[in-house]
């Protein structure tokens, strides 16, 4: 390993850790990331920005993680609203309190 692949390796550790484990729980393993981020584009709350799809949805692109995709839905209010509600759930530990498990799609017992 030469000295620039430990500095990117250690460069993308520091980054990794000042992102919540609980944000990257929420977004999963496959999470889509945005590559091209234009540069005058507004952070709303310093944690996001909300682009328009090709196919007419909105979606919120965080910061940290920079560029993974979150929040989809059909309006700007409404993935703004749910984009703020979803971080704040995360930083304040109370998501769980909203999210419930219907169906678990275990089969119990001998088949």
């Amino acid at each position: 390993m030469t000295h620039e692949d430990a500095l990117d390796t250690a460069q993308e550790r520091e980054g990794e850790a000042a992102i919540n484990p609980s944000l990257l729980t929420t977004l999963g393993p496959n999470n889509t990331v945005e590559k091209d981020i234009p540069g005058d584009v507004e952070w709303l709350d310093g944690a996001f920005y909300i682009k328009k799809t090709r196919f007419g949805l909105y979606t919120s692109v965080l910061k940290n993680p920079l560029g993974g995709h979150f929040i989809t839905g059909a309006t700007y209010d409404g993935v703004l609203t749910v984009s703020r509600w979803h971080l704040k759930c995360l930083q304040d530990g109370t998501l769980e309190n909203y999210s419930d498990v219907v169906n678990s799609g275990v089969v119990s017992g001998k088949l």
